[in-house]
C-alpha cells in the first residue's frame, strides 16, 4: 500500500494536485482512493461532479472513474458512529455551563475529532488492505501537523493518564452526584475513548514508514508561503514522516509576454532559486500558472502530465532519516535533521526516558533508548542541517 500526503499553506492547490495525482494513480492500474482531510471539502468540486452527490454518501467513499473513488468525510455522520458517547457527555456539560443547547452541541465537536475520523478509515483501508493507493488532501499546515501528532499525544495519553483517570472519576461519581450538578462521565465514556484508541493501533507506524507514506508538500513562488512550507518541512520531520517531494505550484511560463506578468516571472525566479536552495537534495516539481480554470477529470489528467512527466506518481522519490541514535567513542549521540534552524532557536530537555524538543510554540517528545535515559545531554552542535547532541554519563558512569 501506498499513503501520500500533500500538505501546505491554504490555498495553494492541494486539493488540484492531490486530483491530479490520484488520477495517474488510477490509470496506472492501482486501486486509489483520494480522501479529504480538509473541513472545508473542495475534492469533489476539483472533479466537478454533480451538486449534492457527497452530502448523498454521507463521507462514503464514491467512485469517480475506473479504480478511482474520492472521499469526503461527513463530520455529523463521524459523530455518529465514533463520537457518541463522548460529545453527548461535553455537550452536557457545556450546556449546565450556560450554552443553549443547540450552541452546545456546536462547540461539542472539538479540534481533532475530524483528524481522528481520518485516522480511523486509513487505519482501517490498511488493514483491509482496500486501496493500492490513499492520498490525503489536507488541511493547511496547522490541521495538518495535527493530523499528524495525534497518534502519540494519544498513545501518551492512553498509557500515562486514561487508567488513573477513569479509576478516579469511578470513584468520585457516587459523591459528586451528592454535591455538585454537574456530572462525571460515565463508563461508556472511556469504553468510546478505549474502542477509538484500539482502532487507531498502529496507524504511528504506518504514518512513520518511510517506504509507505510520504508528504508532498505544495507551495507557491512567494516568499510568506515558502516560510511556511519551510515550517511545515520541519515540523513532518520532526514527526517522522518523510518529505519527498516539494512542488512549486502557479509559475508563470516563460512563453506569457504580458507587461505585469512578465515581472511577477522575474521575482518569482528568486523565490524559485531560494526554494531549491532550501529542499535541495529534494525533488521539486514545477506547476505552470493556468490562463484557465483546472475542475474536471479531463483537465486534472493532462496537469498531472505535465507534473510527472515520465516520473511514477506514485513512487517514493526521496528518503531521508529524520534523526539517529549512536555511541561513537564512548560517547551517546543523537543526530537531529533540523533544517532552517539555529542554535539559539532550540530549547531541549530531559523528563525521565524522554527528551523534550522545543522550536518556537512547537514541542516534540522523542522516545529515549535506555542507554540514553541514564545520561543527561551536555552539548549540542549545529553542523549544516544536522543538530547534534552529546549525551554525557550513562552506563558507563
Amino acid at each position: 500500500m501506498r499513503v501520500i500526503l500533500f500538505a501546505g499553506k491554504g490555498g495553494v492547490g492541494k486539493t488540484t494536485l492531490a486530483a491530479a495525482t490520484g488520477i495517474k494513480s488510477a490509470q496506472k492500474g492501482q486501486r486509489t482512493l483520494i480522501m479529504s482531510l480538509d473541513p472545508a471539502h473542495s475534492l469533489s468540486d476539483a472533479f466537478d461532479l454533480e451538486r449534492g452527490l457527497m452530502d448523498r454518501n454521507k463521507g462514503k467513499p464514491v467512485k469517480v472513474s475506473e479504480n478511482l473513488y474520492i472521499q469526503e468525510l461527513d463530520v455529523q455522520e463521524e459523530l455518529k458512529k465514533h463520537w457518541g458517547e463522548i460529545h453527548k457527555y461535553l455537550s452536557v456539560l457545556l450546556n449546565i455551563s450556560g450554552f443553549e443547547e443547540v450552541l452546545a452541541e456546536e462547540l461539542a465537536i472539538l479540534p481533532g475529532m475530524e483528524e481522528v475520523s481520518s485516522l480511523l478509515y486509513l487505519n482501517r483501508y490498511y488493514r483491509n488492505n482496500t486501496y493500492n493507493v490513499i492520498i490525503l488532501d489536507c488541511a493547511p499546515t496547522g490541521e495538518s501537523i495535527r493530523f499528524v501528532s495525534i497518534p502519540t499525544a494519544l498513545e501518551w495519553y492512553m498509557k500515562k493518564i486514561f487508567k488513573v483517570e477513569r479509576r478516579v472519576v469511578r470513584y468520585m461519581r457516587p459523591f459528586a452526584k451528592r454535591f455538585s450538578d454537574v456530572p462525571l462521565p460515565e463508563e461508556a465514556y472511556f469504553d468510546t475513548i478505549e474502542s477509538l484508541f484500539q482502532r487507531l493501533e498502529g496507524v504511528d507506524r504506518l504514518l512513520t514508514n518511510p517506504e509507505i507514506t510520504t508528504v508532498r508538500l505544495v507551495t507557491n513562488p512567494e516568499r510568506m508561503v515558502l516560510k511556511e512550507t519551510q515550517r511545515a518541512y520541519l515540523y513532518f520531520n520532526l514527526y517522522h514522516i518523510c518529505t519527498d517531494a516539494i512542488i512549486i505550484n502557479r509559475v508563470i511560463p516563460e512563453e506569457i509576454q504580458e507587461p505585469f506578468l512578465s515581472f511577477r516571472r522575474e521575482w518569482q525566479k528568486e523565490y524559485i532559486k531560494l526554494a531549491q536552495d532550501y529542499f535541495s537534495p529534494i525533488p521539486l516539481f514545477y506547476v505552470p500558472f493556468s490562463s484557465e480554470e483546472i475542475v474536471g477529470y479531463e483537465k486534472l489528467s493532462q496537469l498531472a502530465d505535465k507534473i510527472y512527466k515520465d516520473k511514477d506518481p506514485i513512487a517514493v522519490l526521496y528518503q531521508q532519516k529524520p534523526y539517529d541514535f549512536s555511541k561513537e567513542n564512548g560517547q551517546y549521540l543523537l543526530r537531529l535533521y533540523l533544517p532552517f534552524v539555529t542554535k539559539d532557536e532550540i530549547e531541549l530537555t530531559k523528563s525521565s526516558d524522554e527528551l523534550i524538543v522545543r522550536i518556537g510554540s512547537f514541542k516534540k517528545h522523542i522516545l529515549l533508548p535506555r542507554s540514553f535515559v541514564l545520561s543527561q545531554p551536555e552539548k549540542a552542535k549545529i553542523e549544516g542541517k544536522v543538530l547534534t547532541i552529546t549525551f554525557k554519563g550513562g552506563e558507563n558512569e
